[in-house]
């Protein structure tokens, strides 16, 4: 008879700690820890132990359980649209992942999907497994799932409230693995998908994105009171667009004001994360699906700090 602790050292090259066995004669149940596995990884991980050679077993069952990850969502809000919030969004969860976080990005910008093109995976689709979508994996070590993936390019998504939170829903609640962090990068504005991600997912804190100027600022800081009066923390305010150098003079110009971002979050009792200059190299980065905060250069040296801020703020905050 094959006792339990000969199948387990048999299994432990291939398992690598994951496999609990239990033998009953010729048979042996084996329940198989695949937390943070994504499925590819599970389906070939019990295809390897089925495959083993195991003496004096006839059949094997196998049962996969695996740990409930506690997942801190982070929303990424603006109270209008045009001020840079999904760049912001790309940038601080690829710094947020290059600080040692396991992050996921959810596009939830329902009706203006951009992340695709922002990670540089236009053109690909998630698939399924056992009825959760499974995120898209991107050159940067941030899983993605997005509704530019789920419909034809140019396509126009005309739905109503309802639809857009159940398709937020889907999104949050898919296959994120090992993922720890999500960030959410949400719509503009103060609507149906944000009340629904307020409500159902409750995110752990929200950073607000505005230019200078005084119209964006009114919004931002409507989105703000939308936060606050949830009970939602304000992890900070970031000041996207903030200042222009000439790249042939050097000059710098404010085309959208200075300073306002940072006056209104003093005013308001909030934190202020930093600036990012409006710079044709992050423009440019970004439209090639290469965002700056993976990089090394200039461009991306405050995405970087904001997210070093963001991670202090989780840790800080149980996360």
């Amino acid at each position: 008879m094959t006792d339990k602790a000969a199948i387990e050292a048999l299994l432990a090259p291939i398992a690598a700690g994951r496999a609990s066995v239990r033998v009953d004669g010729s048979r042996a149940s084996i329940i198989l820890d695949v937390t943070g596995l994504p499925p590819a990884a599970q389906d070939a991980l019990e295809a390897d132990i089925r495959a083993a050679s195991l003496p004096g077993i006839d059949e094997v069952r196998i049962a996969r359980t695996a740990q409930r990850i506690e997942r801190k969502l982070i929303a990424v809000a603006s109270g209008k649209g045009g001020v840079g919030k999904s760049t912001v969004s790309a940038n601080l969860a690829i710094a947020l992942a290059r600080a040692g976080r396991r992050v996921g990005l959810v596009d939830a910008d329902i009706y203006g999907p951009s992340q695709p093109k922002l990670m540089g995976i236009e053109g690909k689709r998630p698939e399924a497994h056992d009825s959760k979508l499974v995120p898209l994996a991107t050159a940067y070590g941030v899983p993605l799932l997005s509704m530019g993936g789920l419909v034809e390019p140019g396509q126009a998504i005309a739905w109503r409230g309802p639809m857009a939170a159940g398709a937020l829903g889907q999104l949050v609640d898919a296959n994120w693995g090992a993922a720890e962090t999500l960030v959410l990068d949400l719509p503009p504005g103060t609507g149906d998908v944000q009340l629904t991600m307020i409500q159902k997912h409750r995110p752990a804190g929200a950073v607000i994105v505005s230019t200078p100027q005084d119209l964006a600022l009114i919004d931002a800081t409507r989105a703000i009171d939308l936060f606050t009066k949830a009970g939602i923390p304000i992890i900070g305010v970031i000041e996207n667009m903030a200042g222009y150098a000439c790249p042939h003079c050097g000059e710098v110009s404010d085309p959208f004001g200075q300073g306002g971002a940072q006056a209104a979050a003093g005013v308001l009792g909030v934190p202020f994360l930093g600036r990012i200059a409006l710079d044709i190299a992050i423009r440019t980065a970004s439209d090639a699906g290469t965002p700056p905060a993976a990089g090394n250069g200039p461009e991306g040296a405050a995405f970087i700090e904001i997210g070093r801020q963001v991670d202090e703020w989780l840790r800080a905050n149980g996360g």
